[in-house]
């Protein structure tokens, strides 16, 4: 979920249909503890949990870059202790 560099502060994402802007999504996290946004009217797909987090698009997003820090799998990660 990478930035868009072009974007203009206040203006949106042009990339983001207005469907999209109006939906309200939720953060889910999945067992590697990476994070995505799902509509937060739908039942969260097999494997994915609530990480507490709902609104707009770009506001979960904005949170996903917020506590998403360390993108490697948890796995991955418990491998190096």
């Amino acid at each position: 979920m990478a930035a868009n560099p072009g974007k203009s502060e206040g203006s949106g994402d042009p990339h983001i249909g207005d469907s999209a802007r109006k939906t309200i999504y939720k953060v889910v996290v999945n067992h590697e503890e990476q994070y995505s946004i799902w509509p937060a009217d739908r039942e969260n797909p097999l494997g994915w949990r609530d990480a507490g987090k709902k609104g707009t698009q770009e506001e979960c997003q904005n949170y996903i870059r917020e506590v998403w820090t360390d993108m490697r799998p948890l796995s991955i990660r418990g491998k190096e202790k």
